[in-house]
C-alpha cells in the first residue's frame, strides 16, 4: 500500500483489485467497486471442520439419540402358537380319543366330548362294607387313553348290581349322588366271547343321555368360537404375513362336521337363550338379598337365619366353582316405577294382576338403592316383594307366576300372603324364617339359572361337576380367543408397542393354556378349572396393556407435525452450508485437474 499527492488530494494507493465503469462522456461518472479479500486456506480449513463437526454431532450422537429415545420396543411373541391356540388345534377340543369302548363310540358323534371307562379298584357300599354280586364302573368325562392315577376325577360312578327278580335293565341315580346304580338279571351277563350284549348298549345308551346337556354345550362354545375367529374381520384382511393368514384361516373340516351333527337347531337356540340369560364367570359373586315393600310393614326379617338354613348350603356346593358374598338390606315405602301400570284386579282369578310387557320395569331404578356393582366380582340381585293389603295376593297376568328372572341382572319374587290367613299375614311387620323358605328356594333356582347350571343330569353333583367342566372348557376358549386377536393385532400394527409385561403375561396364559388341556385329558377339572381362569385373566391382562392401547391411536400424520416444526429451523442451515461446501470443493478440484 503506497501513499501519494494528485491535485492537491492524497490518493491511496490499494493493492487490492478494483473495477473502474465509465458512464456517457457528457455526463461520465467512475464507480469504484470492491471485492473481500480471498479467504486464506486456514479459513477455509477451520470452516470446512465446522461444518463437518456439525455433522458428526448430527448422524454420530443426534440420530442414535433420537432413535433410542423415539423407537418402539416390540418383545418377541410367539405368534404362531398364540394363532394356532386360537384356531383350536392344540386345544382339547382337537385331540380325538382314540380307543374307547365300541359302543360309546358308535353313539358318540363329537371327538370333543369323550367318555372313558375304568373298573373300579374295589366296589364298597354306603356303609364300608364290601358288596356282593356288584360291580362298580368309572366314567370320566373328556379324557384320553393313559394311565389312571389317583388324582383323576370320575365324573360318574356306574354300579352294576345283580337283581335276581329284575327282568329287564333299568337305571336309577339318587338325588344328591354321584353313582348310577343299574340292575340286570343274570341272564343279561355278556359272555367273554361276544363282542356287544344288551347291558353294554344299556350302560352306553344311560351316559350318553346323562352327559348329552354337556355334549351339546360344549359344541354350543366351540361352534360360536369357531365362527368368530374364522371371520372376515378376524382372520384374513389385517395386514398379516401369508404364512399367519394361512394358519388363521386352517379350520378343521371334521371337527366343524362333529359339531353340526351334535347341535340340531331347537338345542342351538335352547342354548342360545341359556348363554343369555346367564352372568360371565367370575371367581367371586356379590350376592344382595332385598326386602321392598309399598307400606311400613313388614319392616324386620329373619333373614340370616334363613340363609345360613336354606341358601348357605348351596353357596357352599359352589365353593370349587365361585366364591359368594351376599348382604341382605330393607327398603320400607317402596314404589313402582312411573312406566308401570297400577295393577288390574282379574274378577275371575280372585287375584291383582301385573301385566307381562310391566315387568321390565318393575324395578324401580331411580328409588330402589340397588347397586350395580359392588366389590371385585359381579353383584346378582335378588328382591323380595312383599305387596300392600289393598292389592294382595298380586301375580303376573297371564302366568299367574308370583317370581321370574331377569337375565345377567336377578330375580324378583312376589311374596303374598298366604290363603289360610291372609288377614293376619297382610299387616305381619315380622317376616320369619319360615315366611322366607319358599322365596330362598326360588332364590336357589334362580341362582342355578343365571350361572349357567345345566339342567340335566338331575342330582346336584352332577350338574355342578357339569358346569366345572363347560366354565373350564369356556374359559380355554376365551384364553385361546385373546391369544389370537393380540397376534393378529400385532402383525397388523407394527408400530404398536409391545413391553415385556405382554410378553410375560403371553407366555403365563400359553403356559397355563398347556396345563388346563392335560388336567382336561387326565380328568383333573378343578386343577383344569383353574389354570383355564389364570389362563384367561393373563390373556386380558396383555390385551389391554396401557402402553400398548395407547399407540394404536397416534397415526404417523401427527409425528410429521411434531418433527416439521422443530428439525426445519436446524435441517435448513446444515444442509445449506453442506451443499456450499460440497460445490467449493467440487470447484476447487476442476481447477486442480485443469491447472495440472
Amino acid at each position: 500500500m503506497g501513499y501519494g499527492v494528485l491535485d492537491g488530494e492524497l490518493v491511496t494507493a490499494s493493492s487490492r483489485p478494483s473495477v473502474s465503469t465509465t458512464g456517457p462522456q457528457d455526463g461520465g461518472v467512475n464507480v469504484s467497486s470492491k471485492l473481500p479479500p480471498p479467504e486464506s486456506s486456514t479459513s477455509i480449513h477451520i470452516r470446512s471442520l465446522v461444518i463437518a463437526s456439525f455433522w458428526l454431532v448430527v448422524v454420530c450422537l443426534g440420530l442414535p439419540t433420537w432413535w433410542w429415545t423415539t423407537s418402539i420396543y416390540r418383545a418377541r411373541l410367539p405368534l404362531q402358537e398364540m394363532l394356532e391356540w386360537a384356531d383350536g388345534k392344540d386345544s382339547e377340543a382337537q385331540h380325538l380319543v382314540r380307543t374307547t369302548q365300541h359302543a360309546l363310540d358308535d353313539l358318540n358323534e363329537f371327538s370333543a366330548h369323550h367318555l372313558r371307562l375304568r373298573l373300579a379298584e374295589s366296589v364298597v357300599s354306603a356303609n364300608g362294607t364290601s358288596t356282593v354280586g356288584s360291580r362298580s364302573v368309572r366314567a370320566e368325562n373328556m379324557a384320553s387313553s393313559g394311565h389312571i392315577d389317583a388324582q383323576e376325577e370320575a365324573a360318574l360312578t356306574v354300579r352294576l348290581l345283580l337283581a335276581e327278580s329284575a327282568s329287564t335293565i333299568n337305571a336309577h341315580v339318587k338325588p344328591h349322588s354321584t353313582t348310577l346304580d343299574v340292575f340286570y338279571a343274570p341272564n343279561q351277563i355278556p359272555s367273554t366271547s361276544s363282542s356287544s350284549s344288551v347291558l353294554a348298549n344299556f350302560i352306553a345308551s344311560q351316559l350318553q343321555s346323562t352327559f348329552a346337556e354337556e355334549q351339546a354345550t360344549i359344541a354350543y362354545i366351540l361352534t360360536s368360537n369357531q365362527l368368530s375367529s374364522s371371520s372376515p374381520s378376524t382372520s384374513g384382511g389385517m395386514g398379516q404375513s401369508p404364512q399367519i393368514s394361512q394358519s388363521v384361516a386352517a379350520s378343521p373340516r371334521e371337527s366343524r362336521t362333529g359339531l353340526s351333527r351334535a347341535l340340531s337347531p331347537d338345542v342351538a337356540a335352547r342354548l342360545a337363550r341359556q348363554m343369555t340369560r346367564s352372568l360371565k364367570y367370575a371367581p367371586t359373586y356379590h350376592l344382595t338379598i332385598s326386602l321392598f315393600s309399598p307400606t311400613a310393614s313388614p319392616s324386620t326379617w329373619d333373614i340370616e337365619a334363613a340363609i345360613d338354613e336354606y341358601f348357605t348350603p348351596l353357596l357352599e356346593s359352589f365353593s370349587t366353582i365361585s366364591n359368594f358374598t351376599v348382604d341382605t338390606q330393607v327398603q320400607l315405602y317402596a314404589t313402582f316405577s312411573p312406566s308401570v301400570q297400577p295393577p288390574e284386579y282379574s274378577e275371575e282369578h280372585g287375584v291383582w294382576t301385573l301385566r307381562n310387557e310391566d315387568l321390565s320395569g318393575f324395578i324401580n331404578a331411580a328409588e330402589w338403592p340397588l347397586s350395580p356393582s359392588i366389590g371385585a366380582g359381579p353383584t346378582l340381585n335378588f328382591v323380595l316383594y312383599v305387596p300392600s293389603r289393598a292389592t294382595a295376593p298380586l301375580v303376573v297376568k297371564d302366568s299367574l307366576a308370583s317370581s321370574w328372572l331377569i337375565p345377567q341382572w336377578g330375580g324378583v319374587i312376589i311374596l303374598n300372603p298366604s290363603t289360610v290367613d291372609a288377614e293376619a299375614a297382610a299387616v305381619r311387620s315380622t317376616l320369619s324364617k319360615e315366611d322366607i323358605q319358599p322365596a330362598l328356594f326360588t332364590f336357589s333356582h334362580q341362582l342355578l339359572s343365571l350361572l349357567g347350571t345345566p339342567q340335566s343330569p338331575p342330582p346336584l353333583p352332577l350338574r355342578l361337576q357339569t358346569l366345572t367342566r363347560v366354565r373350564a372348557a369356556s374359559l380355554l376358549l376365551s384364553a385361546s380367543s385373546t391369544m389370537g386377536s393380540l397376534a393378529r393385532l400385532t402383525v397388523a400394527l407394527p408400530s404398536i408397542a409391545i413391553p415385556e409385561t405382554v410378553a410375560a403375561a403371553v407366555e403365563k396364559t400359553l403356559s397355563h393354556l398347556r396345563n388346563t388341556c392335560t388336567d382336561l385329558r387326565d380328568g383333573r377339572f378343578q386343577d383344569a378349572l383353574e389354570n383355564a381362569r389364570i389362563a384367561e385373566a393373563e390373556a386380558e391382562k396383555g390385551f389391554f396393556e396401557k402402553s400398548m392401547v395407547g399407540q394404536v391411536y397416534f397415526p404417523d400424520e401427527h409425528k410429521v407435525a411434531v418433527y416439521l416444526p422443530l428439525l426445519g429451523p436446524i435441517g435448513v442451515p446444515l444442509v445449506m452450508a453442506a451443499l456450499k461446501e460440497i460445490r467449493r470443493m467440487g470447484a476447487k478440484w476442476k481447477q486442480r485437474k485443469h491447472g495440472g
